[in-house]
């Protein structure tokens, strides 16, 4: 059985989703969230097997859950189902880990098949490959900002080094290492040293 989490602001978007997905003989919908706060909290309460997020809602939206439930949860299958293919929308969405991007004018079978394929490990991303192939023919990653330097010092970040112990190993000052850190954090636009090592993880950076 698929156990599956709705997050969606609308309750009547949550009701005929779970309605249509209940009649489902492999699926079952173990819970429901108004909002990402509430999505996150039920995401590790319930461990489901696929979440299905939208994007846009109150208190906290889809993208900054997605983003924080993979950072300390990176196996979820988290399916986007929104209304909204811009591309301040989607890009975060997917590059945050989501495995599927569906739009709400996707028939409910059409949803459920995603979230079968999903659950195997397959990317749904077919109604928006055209925006991501546009994309990636001209966005770099944004570790292709980084200098030298600063690939440097993002390794031993990634291997639990101190900025003193930074600082030894390079033969720089701990102010100097402060700036690259910063710097760090601001081009790969995380918020602290341990999502810099995750993104060098993640982006297979850590020789």
């Amino acid at each position: 059985m698929i156990k599956v989490l709705l997050v969606d602001d609308h309750e009547m978007v949550r009701f005929g989703v779970s309605n249509y997905l209940s009649n489902q003989a492999d699926i079952e919908v173990v819970g429901e969230a108004e909002n990402g706060k509430v999505g996150i909290n039920q995401a590790f309460a319930l461990r489901p097997d696929v979440i299905l997020m939208d994007l846009v809602m109150e208190v906290m939206d889809g993208i900054e859950a997605t983003q924080k439930i993979l950072t300390s949860w990176p196996e979820a299958r988290i399916l986007i189902v929104t209304s909204f293919i811009d591309d301040d929308k989607v890009y975060p969405a997917i590059k945050a880990g989501a495995y599927g991007y569906l739009l709400k004018t996707s028939s409910a079978a059409e949803i459920a098949s995603a979230i079968r394929k999903v659950v195997t490990g397959k990317k749904v991303l077919e109604q928006v490959n055209h925006k991501i192939e546009q994309r990636s023919s001209f966005v770099p990653e944004l570790h292709e900002a980084l200098t030298n330097r600063e690939n440097e010092v993002l390794q031993l970040i990634a291997q639990g080094k101190s900025n003193q112990e930074i600082a030894n190993q390079l033969f720089i000052t701990l102010k100097t290492v402060k700036t690259h850190v910063s710097n760090i954090l601001s081009k790969l636009e995380v918020e602290d040293r341990t999502q810099a090592a995750i993104y060098a993880f993640k982006h297979h950076l850590v020789k």
